[in-house]
């Protein structure tokens, strides 16, 4: 019998690999000081691109200053217990009915966090002989859920409707065999490549076939619509969403997510949702908070002005300059080069180092082999300075992965790993 831990001593995975060389630096660096545009890093000032505070709230002296104040009132403890237990308040009452106006829908129940939040409300959802139809890219929380369905479920291409129907046909068949139903799960914004979500084309056919609307709209809440309601007001369909999810952690600046849908449906899920039912409420300080934050996206637009203001002075001189920033319809910013992953820790290390641009990195297995990523987060809070410092950098740090300058730097890294 082997020893259960003898696959980790082997094999420490594609990204576990890379450890020695990375960890500290480019995996789970220390960025310090207050959440702005510019922090420090490993004691140097940096123009941040990584930080998903888009609406530019988490230092808004509005915000901190209400936070301070549930603090001093509630402490970070209350309420304690389950929410059916004892850990429900009507704040929490208040923030559900306020987020559900806002997104127009009937109901919503909070979240403690939006990773274990999707992966319960997917595992409540469904049973096994329900059917799940998703897309292939779709972010790690909706995997995860998928894997707890002892159901059938199948992936449609990126962003590709023909996929989609051609699993639908097949869902369908299979559903009349099991006496299921079928859900459709979707991003409204993908996180990695910035593309929207093709709600419409997705609520279109409904006319067609019979299934019931997931979408995940992280990153499209609070930045996308004409109200920052997110991806289905942007498109359009918010109607045909049937259940809508998105985080605190990336518009609202905090902790804490959402879901939303018909009262009924809600109903039910607050009383199915095992990460809710056995596990600690939302804390007071952090749903105060929230109230807050939800007041100011409705109440100031300029905040999402703003951000849109950088989003295309960024996007727009990336693409001016010849950078490869894919097909994104939204705030996230890729840029795609081409280079090894001892090249991509060269050009990260430049980067940061010589020009004072910290932005996330993005290697294999992410990506495909060959591929770097510099995925860039703007937000309200950068200015138009920020903007030609980095489109400036991005243009040296091309030069020099064009003239193998990188190549001959990572070298050692890649002696380093026997490589």
């Amino acid at each position: 019998m082997k020893d259960l831990f003898e696959k980790i001593y082997k094999d420490k995975g594609p990204l576990g690999k890379w450890a020695s060389q990375a960890e500290g630096y480019f995996v789970f660096p220390k960025l310090e000081g207050e959440i702005s545009n510019r922090m420090k890093f490993q004691g140097k000032d940096v123009i941040t691109w990584s930080i998903n505070d888009y609406l530019g709230l988490a230092n808004h002296p509005e915000v901190r200053k209400v936070d301070a104040q549930a603090a001093a009132d509630y402490g970070s403890a209350y309420p304690m217990g389950a929410r059916m237990m004892s850990g429900h308040t009507d704040l929490h009452e208040k923030l559900q009915e306020e987020l559900a106006a806002f997104v127009n829908k009937e109901a919503a129940y909070l979240l403690n966090f939006g990773y274990q939040g999707m992966v319960s409300t997917i595992d409540a959802l469904v049973a096994k002989d329900d059917i799940i139809v998703y897309d292939v890219d779709a972010h790690a929380c909706i995997i995860d859920g998928v894997r707890l369905h002892h159901g059938k479920r199948f992936t449609y291409k990126h962003n590709d409707i023909e996929s989609l129907e051609k699993n639908l046909e097949r869902a369908t068949k299979m559903a009349e065999q099991t006496g299921g139903g079928i859900l459709v799960i979707s991003e409204g914004v993908f996180g990695m490549r910035g593309e929207q979500g093709r709600l419409k084309e997705i609520v279109a056919l409904k006319k067609k076939y019979n299934f019931r609307f997931f979408v995940d709209d992280a990153h499209g809440f609070g930045t996308l619509g004409k109200t920052g309601a997110g991806a289905g007001e942007e498109q359009g369909v918010q109607d045909g969403i049937d259940v809508y999810f998105a985080t605190f952690a990336k518009s609202m600046a905090s902790t804490g997510a959402f879901i939303a849908a018909d009262q009924e449906i809600i109903d039910y899920l607050k009383y199915n949702l095992r990460s809710q039912m056995f596990a600690k409420s939302l804390q007071m300080q952090l749903v105060v908070g929230a109230l807050k934050r939800l007041e100011m996206l409705k109440t100031m637009p300029e905040l999402k002005q703003n951000l849109w203001t950088i989003v295309d002075a960024l996007q727009s001189g990336l693409k001016e300059r010849g950078f490869d920033i894919g097909t994104t319809q939204s705030c996230v910013t890729p840029v795609y080069l081409k280079g090894s992953i001892p090249e991509a820790m060269a050009l990260v290390r430049d980067l940061r180092e010589n020009y004072g641009i910290f932005c996330s990195i993005v290697v294999y297995p992410v990506i495909p082999k060959g591929l770097i990523l510099l995925r860039m987060i703007p937000t309200a809070t950068h200015t138009l300075k920020d903007v030609e410092e980095t489109l400036d950098a991005f243009d040296a740090i091309r030069d020099r992965l064009e003239n193998g300058t990188y190549k001959r730097l990572s070298a050692a890294v890649m002696a380093a790993m026997g490589e």
